[in-house]
């Protein structure tokens, strides 16, 4: 998991000092008892921290000093935040598999939930995934709980599919709800439609998140058109009313918000190495990398273009493979906490509805990544070298 490794003598300590890296690292200090705690960690700045921690005890501090325990330091340099949040989740899993999350202080991605495994499906606000290959659908990931349950009331107040939380038992008899009374919901709790009907209604619904909202953009379009033909002028102003209603809603979507089971996109992040850039792969909300991709190789390049070789390192990332609901979890959580940060470093890019990259546009990003520019949408970008503050897990 870690690349590197350095014996420690107290007696020796400038040595080692002297050989780690002034440069963002994921890091390790282990002791003589192999029963002992590891000391886990990431920094903007090895050398500086391991000084801290291990040189010579100052007298009447509180500050950790750790020199007479640590015996061994592995680590690993990285060149971002990210890709010091994600090397240190990988070492916290594996060196300390039931207390990683605490330590991490995971806050999972909130999603809506399509509930198709229900014989009238519905749907609701989770932070739990299940299994992506069951028949329940989740679209994220939201910033927060609050925008996710905006996001879902409003677009479902355009549908006609139940709210009720409950398992349905159809009764003619059933008085039905305030939704029901008000016509927002077929009703299906007192037959108040057949179970095609309902059927057809969720597929709109499925169909809506699954577009971003463009299927009921275009359907709204369609209709309108449809009544300005019929010279129906007040009901085409009807029906444009109701698609200006819907524009706000759809306007506040995130980019990032996509079908988890289709959730593609390409992360590039600053790299230590000159003329290069990292790439992390998402597939199916999983996170993969980092790939270092050298913007000028040593080689003769010029049969070959950027783009290609840009689609050479992707498709060197391991296939897509389906990850338990845990871990699956815990990788959105990483992707939200990075995405949604007020200035964050790097790009992503989204692949569109078919799993296809925009080349062109990664292409200019990795200029703007190398050269610290703003990034696609405007926004400033934080430097990677202030941003890798340490999450300590110490020795006891």
């Amino acid at each position: 998991m870690l690349t590197q490794r350095r014996e420690f003598v107290p007696e020796h300590d400038a040595e080692v000092f002297a050989a780690v890296p002034t440069a963002p690292a994921v890091f390790l200090l282990r002791g003589d008892d192999s029963q002992a705690e590891p000391y886990v960690s990431k920094t903007a700045n090895l050398r500086r921290r391991l000084q801290r921690l291990l040189g010579p005890a100052e007298e009447r501090t509180k500050k950790l000093n750790l020199r007479d325990r640590v015996r061994s330091i592995e680590y690993t340099p990285t060149s971002s935040d990210f890709e010091s949040s994600f090397v240190l989740y990988k070492v916290l899993r594996e060196t300390f598999p039931k207390t990683y999350a605490h330590r991490l202080r995971f806050r999972f991605a909130p999603l809506v939930k399509l509930h198709l495994e229900n014989e009238y499906p519905r749907a609701s606000i989770t932070t739990r995934v299940g299994r992506l290959n069951s028949r329940a659908l989740y679209y994220g990931p939201f910033q927060s709980r609050t925008a996710a349950e905006k996001f879902m009331n409003d677009s479902l107040d355009f549908f006609k599919m139940r709210r009720c939380v409950d398992d349905l038992h159809p009764d003619p008899t059933f008085p039905g709800c305030i939704y029901s009374e008000m016509k927002m919901c077929l009703a299906p709790c007192f037959k108040g439609c057949t179970d095609e009907e309902y059927s057809a209604e969720v597929n709109r619904v499925q169909a809506y998140f699954d577009s971003g909202g463009e299927s009921l953009v275009r359907e709204i379009s369609m209709q309108r058109d449809t009544a300005s033909a019929n010279l129906a002028f007040e009901d085409a102003a009807a029906i444009h009313l109701r698609g200006e209603k819907l524009r706000p809603i759809l306007s506040q979507l995130p980019e990032i918000v996509r079908r988890l089971d289709r959730l593609s996109a390409l992360i590039v992040q600053p790299c230590q190495q000159a003329d290069s850039v990292t790439f992390f792969r998402i597939q199916n909300g999983a996170i993969t990398g980092p790939a270092v991709f050298c913007i000028q190789p040593a080689e003769h390049t010029k049969s070959q273009s950027m783009e290609s070789r840009v689609m050479a390192i992707l498709d060197s990332f391991p296939p897509a493979k389906a990850l338990p609901a845990l871990e699956n979890m815990e990788h959105l959580a990483l992707l939200k906490r990075w995405y949604y940060r007020g200035s964050r470093v790097g790009e992503i890019f989204l692949a569109d509805d078919k799993n296809i990259l925009p080349m062109r546009r990664i292409v200019r990003g990795i200029g703007r990544v190398l050269r610290g520019e703003k990034r696609e949408d405007g926004s400033p970008v934080q430097r990677s070298d202030d941003s890798c503050q340490g999450m300590p897990s110490g020795i006891p």
